[in-house]
């Protein structure tokens, strides 16, 4: 083989016997490595590809990793055992599945179907499936198989409700299986271990079939994984892993990165070798990456470095908000394609939830930047989304039979297809609405009773909504119809993906009051407020395959790729900014509590950063609408960590504060700005105001972050439904009424 390989890399691909821990910095070539080292195996120590067993963690990476070691040999490797765990797992029990009851034809069960049993399973015991999600009992399930946790320690261990119900199922769930002949993707990697335990002599069988054994991305293995390597390679001991443990971000799917810590505890005599040196960014970025990471304590410890001096400093921006964030970003994005060489297919923005994506896609659409979408759907094409427009649809036209199609059995209300079919059949013989045909449900045949009940209902709730919002504006209609129809306990029946789905039904709430506050005043003929909101969500939804083109660009290789930064691992760009770097989102708040939470957050902003070969932005807001409503926000720690030298700070300029200093905010004074006015945001509005619900009179001064300093005019309103009339001193601007629940206003202090 003729490859440049340095001196660590030269080390590794050419070790001898023995276990082998190879610690691979980002972009330290890793993968060329692993490939090198199969090839020398086969090629120049003489070993068969069939007595080699090499695992990884997608069908992507094993389907590259085959090409590259047929490149090197100049042939296909055939007998080769190369693939992912579940793979290579399921290919063994293929022809031992008979010693544990399963026939050679047994199904794989995928989540939707390990469900729809669980569901079952709980129909049998007269248990609702709204009280004990089977969604969220699988999460529980295997996340106790991925630790190798049986039955009945489950059950012991089982504290709340669902989790003895969680018990009481997979107690169970192993026969039913074994009697329908299949497994679930847990079940391939422990049903393994079952047989080994079971029929030691198979065990001894493989581990004569290889003579060795190696793991990509090793940082990412659960205990199941790591014990079913560790037991096909404890004959000869062959055993070399490849891994990042500053890459190891995956803990919440049960990938546990102190397997790679202990690995020299488990094999005492294992040789380590470091690959350091970076073949993909400047200096400047791994001087940032290297700055952050330092802080974990759980790790082996490695420096990052690269022949490739200098570089492009780390722009640090401080915006006043998500949309000013955004704004800044497709901007500079649009300098930098204009003015160097990077394409937009060299770009990508970062950020830690999909909710983030909103503010961002709607300033690529503006500035006519193509872009697409990583590992999520469009913002306006998510379900949860589109489900609570088609609500907003039939309020403002009630006519509207795609709307009350999508949404009349969400949430759930025992409507089928069957049902639904019926009641089409009736409009297009009455020649009327869908929605006039449910309020005449008694009058369609074929109908069971409680379903013209249901139907009854559904038409009445539409008209409740109708008539208490058709006239509002569009933030208080969506959280009437979140409150109305009990959407948010539907999402949070979903366990932890409902969760994420709940954080995008708050950004489009704030996304439409932020809208709200900027709209044009309609002239005649216009339409109300929430129509016209709902005609500019249409028209930013991309409808057909060439909006879906020019817009998103999925599927396609064109644009910004926008993506969180767990999707972005394994991927690089020449230019990458890291949006939202604040506390509480970046590292996310709930991780702070959790055993090494915060050191894995650190990991993740580790990967974003490390993604970027020549520009690197990292952003932060000084305020952002999460949960709802306007919040201070803090810069992140992870920030704190960023060497001085390599940084270049910008900030956005809100139009009230041009002309200060740029509107720059200098990094020592961020912990300023949070001691800076308050912004008058009540922690809840109930239904009548609370004692701390902000007041407001006639005259007084306040400050809009955007709009700048204006005058009171008028206050109408209470609770949630608080607004003000204010005179902005901009006549640009002019006067402008905003619901205080998103307005983020602040007392002017300065002026008062």
């Amino acid at each position: 083989m003729n490859l440049a390989l340095n001196d660590a890399q030269r080390a590794a691909v050419e070790h001898g016997a023995g276990p082998l821990l190879v610690l691979a910095g980002a972009g330290s070539g890793k993968t060329r490595v692993l490939t090198a080292r199969i090839a020398d195996l086969i090629r120049r120590r003489g070993v068969r590809p069939e007595r080699i067993f090499a695992v990884t963690f997608t069908n992507k990476a094993a389907g590259e990793m085959r090409s590259r070691v047929a490149a090197l040999l100049g042939a296909d490797p055939k007998g080769l055992w190369i693939g992912t765990f579940h793979s290579l797992a399921a290919r063994l029990l293929r022809r031992e599945g008979a010693l544990l009851g399963f026939g050679p034809n047994y199904t794989i069960y995928d989540e939707d179907d390990s469900e729809a049993l669980l569901k079952r399973m709980l129909e049998q015991r007269q248990l609702s499936p709204k009280a004990y999600p089977p969604r969220a009992l699988h999460a529980l399930i295997s996340g106790a198989k991925n630790r190798m946790v049986d039955p009945a320690t489950f059950a012991q261990e089982a504290e709340s409700p669902l989790a003895r119900v969680a018990a009481d199922c997979y107690r169970e769930l192993g026969p039913a299986l074994l009697k329908a002949n299949a497994m679930d993707f847990d079940d391939l990697l422990l049903h393994p271990l079952t047989l080994f335990r079971q029929h030691p002599e198979r065990l001894a069988y493989w581990q004569r079939r290889f003579d060795h054994v190696l793991v990509d991305e090793f940082q990412d293995t659960n205990a199941a994984q790591y014990t079913l390597v560790r037991l096909v390679a404890e004959g000869h001991r062959n055993l070399c892993v490849v891994g990042d443990d500053d890459q190891a971000i995956y803990g919440w799917r049960g990938a546990d990165v102190r397997h790679m810590l202990a690995f020299q505890e488990d094999f005492p005599d294992a040789t380590l070798i470091k690959l350091q040196q970076n073949y993909r960014s400047t200096q400047v970025i791994l001087d940032a990456a290297n700055g952050v990471i330092a802080e974990n304590r759980a790790r082996l410890g490695k420096t990052l470095y690269t022949t490739r001096q200098g570089g492009a400093p780390v722009v640090l921006l401080t915006s006043a908000d998500e949309r000013d964030e955004s704004e800044w970003l497709a901007g500079e994005f649009a300098t930098l394609a204009a003015q160097t060489d990077i394409p937009y297919e060299g770009m990508a923005v970062l950020y830690r939830t999909n909710a983030q994506s909103r503010p961002l896609e709607e300033a690529f659409r503006f500035r006519g930047i193509p872009y697409r979408l990583i590992g999520a759907v469009s913002f306006y094409e998510r379900r949860e989304v589109k489900d609570l427009l088609a609500y907003l649809r039939l309020i403002a036209n009630p006519a509207d039979d795609g709307a009350l199609a999508r949404v009349v059995n969400v949430p759930r209300r025992g409507l089928g297809d069957a049902s639904v079919a019926i009641v089409g059949a009736a409009a297009t013989r009455w020649g009327k609405p869908l929605l006039e045909v449910a309020r005449a449900a008694d009058r369609v045949d074929g109908l069971r009773p409680n379903l013209r009940e249901v139907l009854r209902q559904f038409a009445s709730l539409i008209d409740r909504l109708r008539e208490a919002f058709g006239e509002r504006d569009p933030a208080t209609a969506l959280e009437g119809v979140i409150a109305a129809t009990g959407y948010e306990q539907y999402l949070a029946e979903e366990g932890v993906e409902g969760a994420e789905r709940l954080d995008n039904v708050r950004e489009l709430v704030a996304g439409a009051a932020e809208w709200a506050e900027v709209a044009e005043a309609a002239e005649e003929g216009e339409g109300t407020l929430l129509e016209r909101y709902l005609t500019q969500a249409a028209l930013i939804t991309p409808t057909d395959e060439n909006a879906t083109r020019r817009g998103r660009r999925e599927g396609g290789a064109s644009g910004v790729t926008l993506l969180t930064a767990h999707m972005a691992k394994g991927l690089e760009w020449l230019a990458v900014a890291v949006a939202g770097l604040e506390e509480g989102l970046f590292p996310l708040g709930r991780t702070a509590g959790e055993p090494g939470g915060l050191e894995e957050e650190r990991r993740l902003c580790y990967v974003g950063l490390t993604r970027a070969r020549e520009k690197l932005y990292l952003s932060w807001a000084r305020t952002r609408y999460r949960h709802g409503r306007l919040e201070l926000s803090e810069p992140s720690r992870f920030l704190e960590a960023l060497p001085p030298h390599v940084v270049e700070e910008r900030s956005t300029t809100p139009l009230w504060d041009r002309g200060r200093e740029g509107g720059r905010l200098p990094r020592r004074a961020a912990a300023a700005a949070r001691r800076g006015p308050r912004a008058v945001v009540p922690e809840e509005f109930a239904e009548e105001a609370s004692q701390d619900a902000p007041r407001y009179l006639t005259g007084e001064r306040v400050r809009h972050r955007k709009f700048g300093g204006g005058v009171v005019r008028a206050v109408s309103g209470m609770g949630r439904d608080l607004k003000v009339t204010v005179e902005f001193d901009d006549a640009a601007i002019g006067t402008k009424q905003l619901l205080v629940a998103y307005a983020g206003l602040e007392r002017d202090w300065e002026s008062a």
